[in-house]
């Protein structure tokens, strides 16, 4: 069937439906669809009554129905006598299929033939008609916007090409235009939508597949044996201002510049710096690094802290005496040296026992603001407790401690 001229037939179909009314329509299709004389189908003659008419489907039905008949396919003979009743049951349908048999089926194939068959198809065929029609008005569309392009560039060419001649103007280069083909059409296009869709379920299948996992993992309750250690905040020490002394150091001697008399120059003047933990601990590294006999050790040193070589000098100096080791790790020293005297040492002497109530009160409190591993951590607990000093709190506690071990003792032995 031709669909452009089924298109164009289309209108002209509705002006022709004044020629026959929808009656004689549907006897004219039951006629080109049953191609067999109705009456001697029914087994009845031409002048038969309404109710033969009847018995004589009845019966029929009941022979040629596809549940009476499983062997044989009795369908089509069955839609046949079910379309022959539905004419002959209609006085009206019955006089126009008379008039029918005298004069013959009318020449009625015209646009409304072909508007009823339109009207009859079934959904995928209508769907087919719908695809081929998109797929051609889309080809033809690609090449209107094709013919368009090159309009537009053409004239394009021809306003450069005008402005060349007044002045100098650069030509760009020749730019092509492709031209359309089948394969952006819709019976190329989609199946590549399609295995483009095939080829993405994988990926979209992991990331879901992990999303949910991240999201279950996240609201899963925390075990004990799985619950984070505390976060230890690194408590930085108190930085006082540097304040170079006066004199040379241990090994100034060497970088000090000496005048044309072969007598050493004064030092140069030099700003005092902050001297933090990390300072320090970058100063410890970097005389590692850089052992005695390199050559311009110190100048390389202080070149890294961005500081000057005499005061680099000097606090290497004082780094030295300590054994290279920070202020805060010379206070858990000294706190496991306390630990390890004995028992003799520790007695009731005045500055032990002279405590009152506040004062024991504070020192409780601080002991549990600055627990152990807190740098200069006895300084700061003697900054709490007023009228003591670092050495009266540490005589203190380790009188605390012992007295609390012998009461325990003593309470064990009694029991």
């Amino acid at each position: 069937m031709n669909i452009i001229y089924l298109s164009s037939l289309l209108f002209f179909s509705i002006t022709s439906t004044n020629a026959w009314d929808s009656e004689q329509l549907e006897v004219f299709d039951a006629v080109d669809d049953v191609k067999q004389n109705f009456y001697e189908l029914l087994n009845i003659s031409k002048d038969a009554t309404s109710s033969e008419i009847k018995s004589a489907f009845r019966t029929l039905s009941l022979k040629l129905h596809p549940d009476k008949n499983k062997e044989v396919d009795t369908s089509e003979q069955f839609r046949n006598l079910v379309t022959v009743y539905e004419v002959l049951k209609s006085p009206a349908k019955r006089k126009y299929y008379d008039d029918t048999l005298i004069n013959g089926l009318p020449n009625w194939r015209s646009g409304i033939f072909y508007y009823r068959y339109v009207r009859k198809m079934g959904i995928t065929e209508v769907l087919v008609i719908l695809f081929v029609i998109i797929t051609i008005g889309q080809y033809l569309v690609n090449w209107g916007v094709y013919f368009e392009k090159i309009l537009t560039l053409e004239d394009q060419k021809l306003r450069k090409k005008k402005s060349r001649n007044r002045g100098k103007v650069e030509e760009d280069p020749d730019i092509i235009i492709p031209k359309p083909s089948v394969l952006d059409t819709l019976p190329i296009q989609i199946p590549k939508f399609v295995w483009f869709l095939i080829t993405c379920i994988p990926a979209a299948f992991r990331f879901l597949t992990s999303s949910v996992k991240n999201k279950i993992e996240v609201n899963r309750p925390l075990t004990p044996e799985l619950e984070p250690e505390p976060v230890r905040i690194k408590t930085t020490r108190k930085r006082n201002k540097f304040i170079l002394p006066e004199g040379p150091n241990f090994e100034l001697q060497d970088t000090e510049p000496k005048s044309d008399c072969g007598t050493s120059a004064p030092p140069p003047l030099v700003s005092g710096g902050l001297w933090t933990d990390d300072d320090l601990t970058e100063l410890i590294r970097l005389v590692k690094k850089f052992p005695q006999g390199t050559t311009e050790r110190w100048e390389k040193i202080a070149a890294f802290l961005y500081r000057s070589v005499p005061e680099v000098t000097y606090m290497a100096n004082k780094m030295k005496e300590n054994g290279y080791r920070l202020p805060c790790e010379q206070d858990d020293e000294i706190q496991v040296k306390v630990k390890q005297k004995s028992k003799k040492e520790v007695g009731p002497y005045d500055s032990v026992t002279n405590w009152g109530q506040a004062q024991q009160k504070a020192l409780e409190d601080a002991l549990l603001k600055f627990p152990k591993g807190v740098c200069d951590r006895w300084d700061r607990i003697a900054e709490h407790v007023p009228d003591k000093n670092k050495e009266e709190c540490m005589q203190r506690f380790r009188y605390l401690a012992e007295d609390l071990k012998k009461r325990k003792d003593t309470s064990d032995k009694t029991e």
